[in-house]
């Protein structure tokens, strides 16, 4: 058995790698703040501690006689970064290098990092591979490149093992649809259970690669396991390219078109020949699959 940090652990994404931490038989510590997760999504066989990464001396203390950390904990909201890009970074870039510096001074085996599609931004050819020009156009996608690129420079410095994963656009239990930028699945969801027309920003022709978290906690399992150590960057998603009018479309019901927002990219498929290769993981919940477990779930016909 051995001992896991999760931070973020009650987010929609951490608390799924912590429960199956949990179902291999690990123990796990949560480190939240629970600006944006909840307390009830901590798998009640771990432990909770309320620590904000921006806390470094904290951290250190939590990361006693850790063997690795997962780090998820962030303020992943693009818009928010785009209206306030100081806070955000703070949470983001300066909450990540405290993450890496108290693993650093504990002896932490290895850092899981979770990136982002979003450090790539617009790209004239698709699907986008991890090789390709990092071009963000949010501050969030900013701070992932920053994080990225200290996870490396701590593998090289202090030999610390670090492996970045690039989550796309992570769907499935637990993300609400509530809040002032939720994701558009959960979103329509909400829309559709409330009631009231799914609000397609632009003409609903931009797209996105969509990948289930039961997958993406998966990805996590296998970095660790992986012999990757040192900031390598690999790409999450399905290799499926799927607009927003076809999301409308898996989820029905009457739709309404609202101005488009600035800092968000057009078109987006994941290369995930890297994830299948060196990690032997690929995608097993396909997303039409996954949106008609959730409809049920939300209780939409």
């Amino acid at each position: 058995m051995s001992k896991f940090i999760v931070t973020g652990g009650a987010g929609f994404i951490g608390s799924h790698v912590v429960d199956k931490l949990i179902d291999l038989g690990h123990e796990v510590v949560v480190v939240d703040n629970l600006l944006l997760g909840k307390k009830e999504f901590v798998n009640k066989r771990a432990k909770f501690i309320k620590v904000d990464i921006r806390d470094l001396n904290k951290l250190i203390k939590v990361f006693k006689d850790a063997d690795a950390v997962f780090h998820l904990a962030a303020d992943p909201r693009l818009q928010i970064s785009v209206e306030d890009p100081i806070l955000t970074h703070d949470i983001n870039v300066n909450g990540t290098l405290n993450v890496l510096v108290a693993a650093s001074k504990q002896k932490v085996k290895k850092v899981i990092f979770t990136s982002s599609g979003a450090v790539y931004g617009d790209q004239e050819v698709l699907p986008v591979k991890e090789s390709f020009e990092l071009r963000p156009l949010s501050p969030y996608g900013l701070h992932k490149v920053m994080g990225e690129m200290y996870c490396r420079l701590f593998s090289e410095l202090y030999g610390l093992e670090t492996v970045c994963l690039r989550y796309f656009n992570v769907f499935g239990p637990r993300k609400t649809g509530s809040g002032s930028y939720p994701l558009v699945i959960p979103a329509f969801l909400q829309m559709r259970k409330d009631g009231k027309p799914m609000s397609i920003v632009g003409d609903g022709q931009a797209t996105r690669d969509y990948v289930h978290v039961n997958d993406v906690a998966q990805a996590n399992i296998l970095a660790w396991e992986s012999d990757i150590k040192k900031g390598e960057a690999i790409n999450i998603g399905s290799g499926t390219e799927t607009s927003v009018n076809q999301i409308a479309d898996y989820i029905g019901g009457e739709r309404i078109n609202i101005p488009a927002r600035i800092g968000e990219m057009k078109r987006v498929r994941a290369d995930i020949t890297l994830a299948k290769n060196i990690l032997k993981w690929k995608p097993t919940i396909n997303l039409q699959a996954g949106i008609n477990a959730l409809k049920s779930e939300w209780g939409i016909d």
